[in-house]
């Protein structure tokens, strides 16, 4: 069978839309990345796992141990998706006209996410291009609940 083949089926596979963020005062840096590939995976501690590609700033926060936050993308408002589907210049604050606030936890949290999580790092493995990271839900926040989350297809399972 055709990679390509083997590709468009897996791309139909559904997941949501979410907003990985990581803010680090000390160092000034803030950054985010539209994620698709979050799921739980453990009641008890309550984990979930994420997959980042490594080189972004976030990256090297949330492996160094920095609370980050997952942010749910509701059907409500989706204006904020584009800034981060487009991509972003690095040495700016993708922030500086969404509004949010930190959490409990140091955690970036979009207003109008449906909802929210701040999460730490506990382990990770890297199976292919991309690193999954094994995080513990330290907090969340229920910020839109009337809203359904976004779900998400993909043309192709190759790309996003």
């Amino acid at each position: 069978m055709l990679q390509s083949d083997k590709a468009a089926s897996v791309g139909q596979i559904p997941s949501g839309l979410f907003i990985v963020t990581v803010h680090h005062e000390a160092n000034q840096v803030t950054d985010g990345y539209l994620a698709s590939w979050i799921q739980q995976v453990s009641f008890d501690p309550l984990l979930i796992s994420l997959a980042i590609k490594p080189g972004r700033p976030a990256y090297d926060l949330i492996k160094a141990g920095h609370p980050f936050a997952v942010n749910i993308v509701g059907d409500h408002e989706k204006g904020y998706l584009k800034h981060f589907w487009k991509g972003y210049d690095p040495a700016q604050n993708p922030f500086s006209e969404i509004p949010y606030f930190i959490g409990e936890n140091q955690g970036l949290i979009i207003e109008s996410a449906k909802a929210a999580l701040e999460c730490v790092m506990v382990s990770s493995v890297k199976p292919g291009d991309h690193e999954v990271i094994f995080a513990e839900v330290k907090s969340s926040y229920s910020l839109n609940l009337e809203s359904k989350p976004m779900v998400h297809l993909r043309k192709s399972g190759t790309s996003y």
